[in-house]
């Protein structure tokens, strides 16, 4: 008897029902949960922000009878260029000059870091420096891309970013946190005479429907000061 005659079909077309149920439920979960994830990571925190980043050339220098213990220290994963956001616990290296209109030249970085969109100034310089990250679109790009800014929605004016560039530190403080459609591309530019940062995700999480904006401006001399 055929698989597909009238007496199997009922319970043929009752099992694909339910194969596609759970394949849909499937690709909803993994593509959400890198967002459950790291929200999770983030209510389960006891710090949230609350620790001391330093390169290793400042651990170095603090005096002996200063004393940390390794979970009150984030160290850069990359001073060359690097972001660390303590409140999030994102420590993240930075890719340069990345083509921001290109998506397989910033889907190609994303797979190693964040990026800095090309033309946008570095760390340090007058202008906006405009790092970017995936959110995820679906359940693949959610395990070949980063998440690292999943959570920069978490974020508040006073929030402090740090930014290593070539071994120095540069300290930045939220200013504003913004929605804004996808297609707006005037957030990458900045005051020239100003110092800025801006964090842009996708929004929400594990969509591309908006752009999450995170504005910060520098912390004069932090490239020098120590950390509180």
């Amino acid at each position: 008897m055929s698989l597909f005659s009238k007496d199997n079909f009922p319970d043929f077309a009752q099992k694909a029902g339910i194969a596609l149920v759970v394949v849909s439920a499937s690709i909803v979960f993994l593509t959400f949960y890198p967002v459950i994830r790291e929200e999770a990571k983030y209510q389960l925190s006891s710090k949230q922000g609350d620790v001391v980043v330093m390169t290793a050339e400042e651990a170095k220098q603090r005096a002996p009878d200063e004393k940390l213990s390794e979970s009150d220290v984030i160290y850069p994963v990359d001073e060359d260029f690097g972001i660390v956001i303590p409140k999030i616990s994102a420590n993240a290296k930075v890719i340069p000059d990345v083509d921001w209109q290109n998506a397989a030249v910033y889907q190609k970085a994303l797979t190693q870091g964040v990026a800095h969109a090309k033309g946008t100034s570095y760390p340090g310089e007058a202008g906006n420096v405009f790092i970017f990250s995936h959110s995820g679109v679906d359940f693949y790009e959610a395990a070949r891309y980063n998440a690292v800014f999943y959570l920069i929605n978490k974020l508040e004016p006073g929030d402090e970013i740090y930014l290593f560039s070539k071994q120095q530190k540069f300290t930045y403080r939220v200013a504003e946190r913004k929605i804004v459609s996808s297609e707006s591309v005037e957030y990458l530019t900045g005051d020239p005479l100003k110092k800025t940062l801006t964090l842009m995700t996708c929004w929400p999480a594990g969509t591309t429907l908006k752009r999450l904006v995170v504005v910060a401006e520098q912390v004069e001399n932090d490239g020098t000061e120590n950390d509180k």
